[in-house]
């Protein structure tokens, strides 16, 4: 008992060693080389798995030593890592003599992946007698047509049409018409087929296609495609009315984009009780009837909820009422000044904030202003203030602000900025490196190549959070429920659950809605660019953006900041760039009732046993 004991305490301080080691993106990865031969396939995929994410072709060949191993699981990690490695290896050879049919789905996908693609192979594979390996040559075909721009040969389109009518599942009839409308493939009965599919995700991709039809589909998603893509004004003022506020917002936004009379607008400015209609309106009247729309403007500047005076911003830059943006460049809420600002001279000002998204907006505002020389000293005393507070997601604003005095500095910038050559972050670094190399007219090397991550979490409070569901309570849509995945993504779950224990998100909003893709939020700035201090690394693996996954914002890779997304779609495109740490399996209906600015009341993470 003592000794079984022992071997499992050993386990576990390995799987956490191993998992640390990931974190860190390592670069002596010869301990996670090493247990690819663990004799405990658990182990083996934690190892086949980190290599994937260290993302290093180098390591191919320790990997490709587990292609044949008699576990299909480990096999799938280990086609799956080479992937994500972008590794130069032929699978072909392993694809003939596969047997498994998820395996072989996973290989075909792979193949799509990597450099040597084989877009002729992937389209014969939609005749493979197993779904999931069927499945797996269209997610590869996706992939393939997706990343490397080119049109489909008239044979993939043909194969792709046939795939569609077959008697596929929805997954696979799905990726097929991605693939059909990127290739602008507007066959009617192809189309046609799946407009009549029961899953209202063929139903929407068929109205994509056909630039048409939907407007009385059941389902909300279709109706908002039909209305994106319509230009009847009629349908348009029809489904002002429609029951989710998805499609009626959009058919609010329609009526300005489609020069709709305007009167429709106009009541809806002046009438309506509900601020997203009201301010959506009056953008629309703004570039309908200008007059009428100046003669309200005044009501939403100095409106109670913020969202609404950033519309009025939007209203105002339409209308040009460049004293009404004076006004909201003052406002308290740095996203209204962010929306109201055209004028470089006061994004020099907001250089004094704070909030991160604000900084963005006026540093992007001052590229090529003809004064901006006269910025340098706002510019070097943000950069010096934000670098003092030493989180890892000020990258963005702080990479523009360089930029902005590389454009516009001197070489009197140089000592200013030469200390930040050893800043924690290695991006920061090694741009401040190129910028003095430029000033000084030699080659300036930075101190810092690789960031210090933070310590994982234990491994106790990770296994803690196996069958573990988060309950989220929105203030006005209701509330859903989340189940973790540990097993996938246990830092981000562990960080996750951590700062929902805190309170974190309580109180946040989601400030970011894009019907039929997703749902973001818990920024405390309420924008793209306020997040926790750190990042949380990418725990990229074999699970799909399906609609109801959740995953974490980044941008680009390894820069996570605890702001999250569900995905209200399927959105295969975002595989194997974005983290799935939790799936939605309750209340799937509150989340696509989510709106603009709607709050998390509370997060509360309930653990296996608890009562919901």
């Amino acid at each position: 008992m003592c000794t079984i004991l022992l071997m499992l305490m050993l386990q576990i301080t390995l799987e956490h060693n191993l998992l640390e080691l990931e974190d860190a993106r390592a670069e002596d990865a010869s301990l996670l080389v090493d247990m690819l031969q663990h004799p405990a396939p658990p182990i083996q995929r934690l190892a086949v798995r980190a290599l994937g994410r260290l993302e290093r072709p180098e390591n191919a060949a320790a990997v490709a030593r587990l292609l044949e191993t008699p576990d299909p699981g480990l096999r799938m990690e280990a086609f799956n890592a080479l992937g994500q490695m972008g590794a130069g290896i032929d699978l072909k050879p392993f694809l003939e003599k596969e047997e498994d049919g998820g395996v072989r789905g996973v290989i075909l996908e792979t193949i799509g992946r990597l450099p040597q693609s084989d877009e002729g192979l992937l389209a014969s594979a939609l005749e493979e007698s197993d779904p999931r390996a069927r499945t797996g040559a269209a997610k590869g075909l996706e992939i393939y047509i997706r990343t490397k721009g080119e049109k489909p040969s008239s044979e993939t389109i043909h194969a792709l049409r046939k795939a569609m009518r077959s008697d596929n599942p929805p997954i696979l009839k799905k990726l097929a018409l991605l693939i059909l409308n990127r290739a602008g493939d507007a066959d009617p009965e192809t189309l046609n087929a799946a407009l009549d599919h029961e899953d209202p995700q063929v139903r929407r991709l068929a109205v994509i296609g056909l630039k048409e039809g939907g407007a009385e589909d059941p389902s909300h998603m279709v109706r908002y495609e039909s209305v994106k893509v319509g230009d009847d004004c009629d349908e348009v003022v029809q489904a002002l009315d429609d029951p989710s506020d998805h499609v009626a917002l959009l058919a609010i936004d329609r009526l300005g984009e489609l020069g709709c009379p305007a009167e429709s607008a106009e009541k809806l400015v002046s009438e309506g009780q509900d601020w997203r209609r009201q301010s959506r309106a009056l953008v629309s009247l703004a570039n309908l009837r200008p007059e009428s729309a100046r003669s309200q403007l005044s009501r939403f500047v100095g409106h109670e909820t913020w969202q609404a005076r950033v519309y009025a911003a939007e209203a105002a830059k339409i209308l040009n009422e460049k004293g009404v943006l004076n006004r909201l460049v003052q406002d308290p809420h740095p996203n209204v000044v962010a929306a109201a600002l055209v004028d470089p001279k006061d994004a020099v000002g907001a250089l004094k904030s704070p909030d991160y998204g604000l900084l963005m907006k006026a540093t992007r505002l001052l590229e090529g202003w003809s004064e901006g020389a006269t910025a340098v000293p706002a510019l070097l005393e943000a950069l010096k203030r934000v670098s003092g507070e030493a989180r890892a997601t000020s990258r963005d604003p702080r990479r523009q602000m360089l930029i902005r005095l590389r454009e516009f500095g001197g070489a009197d910038i140089v000592p200013e900025i030469r200390p930040l050559l050893a800043d924690s972050d290695p991006v920061i670094a090694g741009l401040v490196a190129e910028i003095l190399s430029e000033k000084t007219g030699s080659a300036v090397t930075p101190k810092t190549l690789r960031f210090e991550t933070s310590p994982v979490p234990a491994q106790s409070f990770i296994d803690g959070l196996k069958g573990a569901r988060a309950r989220i309570k929105m203030k006005e849509t209701g509330t859903f429920i989340l189940e973790l995945i540990p097993e996938e993504a246990p830092v981000t779950v562990a960080t996750f659950a951590r700062l929902a224990q805190s309170g974190y998100y309580n109180g946040l909003t989601f400030h970011r809605i894009a019907p039929n893709f997703v749902i973001q939020g818990g920024s405390p700035g309420a924008n793209e660019f306020v997040g926790t201090p750190g990042y949380i690394r990418d725990e990229l693996g074999l699970l799909s953006h399906v609609r109801g996954t959740v995953g974490i914002s980044t941008r680009g890779r390894d820069t996570g900041d605890s702001q999250i997304f569900i995905n209200l779609v399927d959105n295969y495109r975002l595989d194997h760039n974005y983290t799935v740490f939790a799936r939605v399996v309750e209340g799937m209906d509150s989340v696509d009732r989510v709106q603009e600015g709607d709050v998390m009341e509370s997060v509360d993470i309930l653990r296996s046993g608890e009562s919901r």
